[in-house]
């Protein structure tokens, strides 16, 4: 009887982001991507990660790490990962195709964490990776060289689609390879199918990346004597490619803007994968110089990110660029599901400058990199799969795949659905459930430190209905305050009535102290609780709010 094979899942399934999963035979791990969570409503908060405590107590079972492409859920966790394993004495070879390891290493690289083994896979490589023998095909998706993924395991194939669309004209001429997956499936067959449940709510099918140049062209023209700014993602190297060939028909300049996009654009121009004329390449430091009819922009930032240059343009604040009615944005992406409010604010800031906003509510400027409801069945009918276990995406989406491999004819014992910190086991009798590990968000502020559930409420809180400080100085030797109680607050109340209500919450904790100290109480603890619950009996009676309350009391 073959031994069992474990898949364990850290994050992406009940979310867009934190993507990481670990499969393991006779005790040995291979992890599958290592992602974070763009965070929402987290102040302070730079990066939300897996719960990486499973995997860090069995560092010395860890074989490598397989990322399937460049994008910052599959690979934003690895600088923490890595970090933490060095901690270990420990480190780990990253398996990917060159363009997701030169994102990669200069991820880390940026973050000072020494660069591991990285060892590149070409479309169809055939290797072992730990106890298993893997094989590495092409997809296509809004990054370049995704890879899915085959797993020769001692309980068959798996196969890992990896984020991917079937797109059958892609600009790199780089389809997502189903005849191969159809070749295994009818020699030998697929054990379990892991798949992409992005977009399985979604009916049709996507359409190809190809159709947006003819509508970057189509605005170019209808934009001429203005500016053109085009916001996108830094990975999309396909959208950046039509970019600039719109800005090279049309006679214009192009400018690359932002850190991350000068950085993938110059990593994907020295792998072949862009081809831009130097003639038409400018630096921003040169905007000045040309006139702006002539120029055309692609930045970052079109997703609201506070630190990109579209929303430094939105705010008057970017060092080369002013914007006003003579510039068009063109938003070439969807929000991404937690940004919305994000771009709309943008959105509105651009437009009260006299910006021209073109975006994809109005004219065809982004389509997904998710296959739809059409392209995961003929992923499907391509694998045949005995079992299936749908991945990556917010929980309706697994339950909409889910329904799409029942409806295809799977039996409910086939299909096996799960969330973040599912361990299961893969058997000669099926997958089955078999417990759960850590699976709790993870925290981390810019320069890595963790971040409390309990400090992001109160930073919530004080974002939200301010704070209420109360400091109380007491005499321990005459049993009685040294000093008339100080309260200061910010958002609670109207600045012009503060005062008032700063006086009233003093008097009250003054009164709720005077008794237990003339009763001989001098224990700090015992005194904060009494004044946070006279100042909070004030907050709440007089004004219905909850701010955060910061008593602090010193007895001396």
């Amino acid at each position: 009887m073959s031994n069992p094979v474990y898949l364990t899942f850290f994050g992406g399934l009940g979310e867009i982001g934190r993507n990481c999963a670990a499969l393991e035979a006779d005790g040995r791990i291979v992890m599958l991507d290592c992602g974070q969570l763009f965070p929402d409503n987290m102040p302070g908060v730079d990066a939300v990660l897996p719960d990486f405590r499973w995997l860090l107590d069995r560092a010395d079972r860890l074989e490598a790490c397989v990322v399937t492409h460049a994008h910052e859920d599959h690979i934003g966790g690895l600088p923490y990962f890595l970090r933490a394993l060095a901690d270990l004495g420990e480190t780990l070879p990253i398996y990917g195709a060159p363009f997701t390891l030169g994102m990669v290493r200069g991820k880390l690289k940026s973050a000072g964490v020494p660069v591991p083994d990285l060892i590149p896979l070409d479309d169809y490589a055939k290797l072992p990776i730990g106890p298993f023998d893997c094989e590495f095909l092409p997809v296509t998706h809004s990054t370049p060289s995704g890879l899915m993924t085959v797993f020769h395991t001692p309980q068959g194939r798996i196969l890992h689609s990896s984020d991917f669309k079937l797109d059958p004209t892609p600009i790199d001429g780089r389809i997502t390879d189903l005849n191969r997956v159809r070749e295994l499936a009818a020699d030998g067959g697929i054990r379990l199918l892991l798949a992409d449940s992005t977009n399985a709510g979604v009916a049709g099918s996507s359409t190809s990346e190809s159709t947006i140049g003819p509508v970057l062209r189509q605005v170019f023209d209808e934009n001429k004597g203005r500016r053109i700014i085009v916001g996108a993602f830094s990975s999309h190297i396909h959208r950046i490619q039509q970019v600039a060939d719109a800005a090279a028909a049309n006679n214009r300049k192009l400018v690359v803007m932002g850190p991350s996009m000068v950085r993938n654009t110059t990593l994907a121009r020295e792998l072949g994968l862009l081809r831009v004329s130097d003639q038409i390449l400018i630096r921003d430091i040169d905007l000045e110089d040309l006139d702006p009819a002539e120029t055309c922009i692609v930045c970052t930032g079109s997703q609201g990110e506070p630190r990109a240059a579209l929303n430094l343009m939105g705010q008057g604040r970017h060092r080369f660029v002013t914007v006003g009615d003579q510039d068009t944005v063109v938003f070439s992406s969807h929000p991404i599901p937690g940004n919305e409010a994000a771009v709309a604010r943008l959105h509105n800031a651009l437009a009260r400058r006299g910006v021209r906003l073109v975006h994809s509510g109005q004219l065809g400027v982004h389509t997904t990199g998710h296959g739809k409801a059409d392209e995961l069945l003929a992923l499907h009918d391509a694998a045949d799969p005995n079992l299936f276990i749908p991945v990556h995406g917010e929980y309706a989406h697994l339950v909409a795949h889910h329904d799409l491999a029942l409806g295809r004819g799977m039996g409910e014992d086939e299909v096996l659905r799960c969330t973040d910190g599912d361990r299961v086991k893969l058997t000669s009798g099926g997958v089955f459930h078999d417990g759960r590990v850590p699976d709790g968000h993870v925290m981390v502020d810019e320069s890595g430190r963790m971040i409390s559930d309990d400090l992001l409420e109160e930073r919530r809180a004080m974002s939200g209905e301010g704070f209420v400080f109360v400091r109380v100085m007491v005499d321990s030797r005459k049993g009685q305050l040294a000093e008339p109680v100080v309260v200061e607050s910010r958002g609670w109340v109207e600045p012009d009535s503060r005062d008032n209500w700063h006086e009233r919450a003093a008097d009250e904790v003054a009164k709720a102290l005077a008794g237990p100290l003339a009763d001989g109480n001098r224990d700090a603890h015992e005194l904060r609780r009494l004044t946070r619950r006279a100042t909070g009996r004030l907050v709440a009676r007089g004004t219905g709010r909850k701010p955060t309350l910061v008593p602090v009391v010193e007895v001396r």
